[in-house]
This record gives C-alpha cells, structure tokens and sequence, in this order.
C-alpha cells in the first residue's frame, strides 16, 4: 500500500519508514501535519499514519481536512500518539481517524492494524466497482432499482445521483423525427 506518515519526531519517522517498507509498503514521510496536507493532495495514498501533536497542523486537523476532500477512493487515517485515556480517543476518533494506536507503537500490533485498513480499503473498493455497474434492459433500456422495480435512465438516475435533466432532442434524433414526420405526410 501507499502510506503516508506524518511524524515531528525524527526516531519514530525512521523506525516506522523502515519497518513499513520491511513491510513491502511504499512509504512517503514528513515532518509536520502542513507539509502531510500538501503531500496527501498530491498524491494517492490509501493509507496516512500521523502522530497527534505536531507543528504547523496537528493530526486531528490533518484528518478533518483529509475527510473534507470527500474523494471518491477513501484514505484510512491512524492517529499515533502518546495522548491516552477516554477522552483523547473520544477526540481523535471524532476527527475522522480510523484508528488510534498509542507509542510507543508495537510493530506487531500496527501490521495487524494495516492488514484492517487493507481489508477495509479492498471493501470500499468492491463497492464503487458494484456502484458502476447497472442492471440495465437489453432491449427496452430501463435499468432495474434497488426494490427490483424497472424504471425509465431518467428516473432511475433522478433518485440514485443528484442528476437534474433538461430535455432536449439531439441532431440525429431530429433528423429520424422529421423523415418520420415527412413519411406520415406523404402517406
């Protein structure tokens, strides 16, 4: 997977660098949460692990501003941080992350952690493959909804996409309208 990590702290950014690529992940890193905000738009990353408290932006922030870009292919986000108890889990989790792993962080239990967020991402993208395919009419066209009811493309996409339709007729159709008309007049 591609994984960013976003880490102040120099030791924890090369232990977790080494041990994911160990790992056979292909790993980008920075050391602040400004800097994993630029990367993370730039890239495609499946996969952002960011400590908590960093300069510039910190990882909650990261998280929320990940969450905002709403992209169609979804990033699990961990929350690594010395930060404990109830409430500091309450708050990261309330900030969009997937997990919450504290440091020092055991390697054993972070690689069974992405092997989650790899189930979990392999999932996500079953379901917008299932999304793109349409049960469709081979001869009428009408495509079959979620209650098994056939509807007409219009309706069908009026009640599964914010798709609004103005009504026009294009120049081939046209054409067929008019030899059609033309045919009744002289018959």
């Amino acid at each position: 997977m591609k994984i960013l990590v976003a880490e102040d702290d120099a030791v924890s950014r090369l232990i977790l660098d080494k041990t994911l690529q160990g790992w056979g992940h292909s790993v980008t890193t920075c050391d602040n949460g400004q800097a994993a905000w630029a990367l993370y738009r730039s890239g495609e990353f499946r996969v952002v692990i960011s400590d908590w408290m960093m300069p510039e932006m910190d990882g909650p922030e990261l998280c929320q501003k990940i969450r905002s870009l709403k992209r169609s292919d979804y990033t699990y986000v961990i929350l690594l941080t010395a930060k404990t108890g109830k409430e500091n889990f309450l708050e990261g989790m309330q900030a969009g992350t997937d997990d919450y792993l504290t440091k020092p962080f055991d390697a054993d239990e972070l690689k069974v952690r992405l092997s989650v967020a790899e189930r979990i991402l392999s999932l996500q993208a079953d379901v917008q493959t299932l999304r793109g395919i349409l049960p469709v009419c081979a001869w009428c066209h009408r495509f079959r909804d979620d209650e098994r009811l056939w509807k007409t493309a219009e309706e069908y996409l009026k009640s599964h996409t914010e798709i609004d339709f103005s009504h026009s007729i294009c120049p081939e159709c046209a054409e067929k309208q008019k030899a059609g008309l033309a045919k009744k007049k002289t018959g």
